[in-house]
């Protein structure tokens, strides 16, 4: 860094006094509850439709979860995976694994059997969370095939009595005899155990995510790292006190469970949880709960904005929106500031620097450029330093394109049993993200595309790979590659191009419906197109640039 034109950080004269203070955040968000329940006890935490969950009562329920995984057997560093979606459960079982002095596993509701098997056995989980639903429809079968020993399940009809059909439209199921009940289990009074608090190196996460290459693995992130950024959002937001956040992220992702449970825990605020995204839904909880903040993709707003009953009135209580996951067209800004209000503030984070490293600061908007007409992500924060490197690994002038790299106290120590892969992407310490993108002299920074082959779907990364290797399988597939293509809704999505074995027959529908049954909602290609050939090297390597820019120009 001796010499770097970044070290500099021109970005710091962008950032309030408030934002460039130093600060001391807490050992763990654990830590934060107990702040949180000590002063303001009675203070609603959680709100589930009509449910409400207190300080107390969340400490006192996730204390009863870790006692009972602990009694069970689950030991100091254990592996626990929860697969839920935005309720109480997601935020009970997070927090008393973590009492428990477990590492989590998020892991998105959306992955099918396999995916979900390779989580559950590179990171050795012994115990899983999840819905009595996922239990009895597959993961009971993938849970078999790996380590795991404890199983908790919870129905996401508990913690309210709304029962709104747009998005809790199914049946309580009887408990399953080979599962203990999740919402028992916190009612029941357990005592946490003693001793097995954690400190800010400690992993409290393993998020696994593909990152850089096609294999996913889990970028392990620290309390401290959470808790940087949580205290980073507490103070540089410019919310009231004990603030409302709305999760329109879902919490299973690293930017809904920083940037929304973990800034919120932090702030000694109230989480209004949802399940799921549903317009309709969204936009009254707005009405009821009047939130100060959110963060969610640009897919997100686009749907509120096009929802036949949404108003201006719905969005009067927010004090900052923040978008991130996915490209955010300028023009979705303005049309949704001269529609409803509110600015959306840009921003850009990884899951392996812990969600945001670069934010647009309140009071300020995002410039955009007029070369490329992209949208400024933001600047970084005061600890941070971003530097824009060359393929060389040399540091480009201000307004040239190179690969982001970043350094600061929110990027993870590596990835979970990969040395290999955690030499590659952080050396020294120091994230290569993969993306490419600028930053101008005063500290703005600029995404402009991936390095390498990564489809960004409303926020969610698919690697085209583990796309392609679902579409081998199927008996009439001869070669496979799949690219991302532009989408005006989703930002990008995934097209796949087939050749096929001789004398096979199938169609384009087809191929969709058979990834459609083998892989999350996001991943399976939303286009297919078969030719003859497919484009290749001179070694034989199949050429994904051709086949990109034959579905540009198409």
């Amino acid at each position: 860094m001796t010499g770097s034109r970044y070290a500099a950080k021109p970005w710091l004269a962008r950032l309030s006094d408030a934002q460039r203070a130093r600060i001391t955040p807490a050992d763990s968000l654990v830590h934060a509850l107990r702040r949180a329940a000590a002063e303001t006890p009675e203070r609603d935490f959680l709100a589930y439709f009509d449910g409400r969950l207190t300080y107390r009562e969340t400490d006192e329920l996730s204390d009863s979860v870790a006692g009972h995984l602990a009694a069970r057997g689950l030991e100091r560093g254990d592996r626990v995976a929860v697969l839920l979606q935005n309720s109480p459960h997601f935020v009970l079982a997070v927090l008393g694994a973590w009492k428990a002095g477990a590492v989590v596993v998020p892991v998105n509701p959306m992955y099918k059997s396999g995916e979900v098997a390779h989580v559950l056995r590179d990171g050795e989980v012994a115990a899983l969370i999840c819905s009595d639903r996922a239990w009895e429809t597959y993961l009971r079968d993938t849970a078999a095939e790996s380590p795991v020993r404890i199983v908790l399940t919870g129905c996401e009809l508990d913690f309210q009595s709304r029962d709104d059909a747009r998005v809790l439209s199914f049946e309580r199921l009887p408990q399953a005899d080979d599962a203990d009940d999740l919402a028992a289990v916190a009612r029941a009074g357990h005592k946490a155990p003693d001793g097995r608090d954690a400190g800010p190196a400690d992993i409290a996460l393993i998020s696994y995510t593909s990152g850089t290459s096609g294999t996913p693995k889990g970028a392990t992130n620290t309390h401290g790292n959470i808790m940087y950024n949580a205290e980073r959002q507490r103070t540089g937001l410019g919310l009231p006190e004990s603030p409302v956040y709305f999760a329109l992220a879902p919490l299973f992702h690293i930017t809904g469970m920083v940037a929304q449970f973990a800034a919120c825990l932090n702030s000694a605020g109230r989480l209004v949880l949802a399940y799921r995204f549903e317009a309709g839904v969204v936009l009254e909880a707005f009405a009821e709960h009047a939130p100060h903040y959110t963060v969610g993709p640009s897919t997100a707003f686009m749907a509120l904005a096009a929802h036949p009953d949404v108003s201006r009135e719905h969005f009067a209580s927010f004090v900052n929106i923040s978008s991130g996951g996915a490209p955010l067209p300028p023009a979705l800004v303005e049309k949704f500031r001269a529609g409803f209000g509110p600015y959306i503030r840009n921003g850009y984070g990884l899951t392996e620097c812990t969600a945001p490293c670069a934010s647009v600061p309140p009071g300020l908007e995002a410039p955009v450029d007029p070369v490329s007409w992209t949208l400024a992500v933001g600047v970084p924060g005061p600890e941070t330093v971003v530097r824009i490197v060359d393929d060389q690994g040399q540091e480009v002038p201000f307004g040239e394109q190179g690969e982001i790299l970043v350094r600061g106290p929110q990027v993870v120590p590596g990835y979970w049993r990969r040395p290999e892969a955690t030499a590659e992407t952080f050396p020294d310490g120091e994230l290569r993200t993969g993306d490419i993108g600028f930053m101008d002299a005063e500290g703005w920074l600029y995404v402009v595309d991936r390095k390498k082959d990564m489809i960004n779907a409303s926020g969610f990364k698919v690697w085209p790979r583990e796309v392609e290797d679902v579409l081998y399988t199927h008996p009439a597939v001869r070669e496979a590659a799949v690219v991302g293509v532009p989408d005006g809704y989703r930002g990008e999505t995934v097209k796949a191009y087939i050749s096929l074995r001789p004398g096979a027959e199938t169609d384009p529908d087809a191929l969709a419906a058979y990834c459609r049954e083998r892989l999350a909602a996001y991943k399976y290609p939303r286009q297919v197109e078969i030719l003859p050939d497919l484009p290749k090297t001179a070694s034989g390597k199949i050429l994904r640039r051709e086949l990109r820019s034959h579905a540009n120009d198409g």
